[in-house]
């Protein structure tokens, strides 16, 4: 490997990688995704020159490729490296006390996911303090689409970033979902009978980054049975209280 000198000593930079950590900074300030050619034109460099580094990211799983469009997106990959680290932990660490407080309040467990590549991830969960309820695993994964939460996660988002994860939908699904967004985006939560489990009900409330952006969701699976602690009712407001004071810890309002 060579080594350039330079005024403040020795270069030893390695192109590739030079090349690989480029195209990582500027699909993280993409929302709607890039195309091959974009992405080069964007790095200053020729499409051959980028094509492999790209391709190794894919299958490295660092970038997940959408399709029909071939816009590339950053995956969910350096998320859960920084979150192998326990000081690194932020939005888990931000949110697990309002979630614990509420799980405690409403006798019901709840969960915070995020959307990856066309999928929610559940990256966080609190059981149930009762002696009953429905608990989902973190790592576990969802239809964008097709689950409250990830209708929810898609109803924040800006239009231009929706559209590409529709392409792959069935027609019924693209000509209906965008009046469904906007009513939930409407309403501000999202309340909706568990397609998979029937008897839940899905409570989700969107948690938001400073600057207003869509970065997660809070989820209560609802469960209504004769032991219930509080009515659903009770159980929306303390959830929406939760929510705002994750919200708040993440503005740096104090926790």
């Amino acid at each position: 490997m060579a080594v350039e000198a330079t005024g403040e000593g020795p270069n030893y930079g390695v192109p590739a990688l030079d090349k690989a950590l480029d195209i990582l900074e500027l699909l993280a300030g993409s929302r709607e995704g890039m195309t091959l050619g974009e992405v080069a034109a964007a790095v200053d460099r020729s499409i051959n020159q980028i094509y492999r580094t790209l391709v190794t990211l894919e299958r490295r799983g660092y970038l997940f490729r959408a399709r029909p469009s071939g816009l590339y997106f950053l995956s969910m990959m350096m998320f859960e490296l920084a979150h192998r680290q326990e000081p690194m932990r932020g939005l888990i660490d931000m949110a697990l006390p309002a979630m614990r407080g509420l799980s405690e309040a409403i006798g019901q467990s709840c969960n915070l996911s995020v959307h990856d590549a066309g999928r929610v991830v559940v990256i966080a969960q609190i059981d149930s303090p009762s002696a009953f309820g429905f608990r989902v695993r973190a790592g576990a994964t969802f239809p964008l689409f097709e689950s409250a939460t990830g209708r929810l996660l898609m109803a924040f988002e800006p239009e231009e970033r929706v559209l590409p994860w529709l392409e792959g939908q069935e027609e019924a699904v693209r000509a209906t979902m965008p009046g469904r967004l906007a009513a939930i985006r409407e309403r501000g939560f999202e309340e909706e009978p568990d397609s998979l489990q029937p008897g839940i009900t899905d409570l989700v409330f969107p948690i938001l980054s400073r600057d207003g952006r869509i970065v997660a969701a809070l989820t209560i699976p609802y469960v209504a049975t004769s032991y219930s602690r509080r009515p659903i009712a009770d159980v929306l407001a303390a959830a929406q209280d939760a929510a705002r004071a994750i919200n708040a810890v993440i503005g740096g309002e104090g926790a």
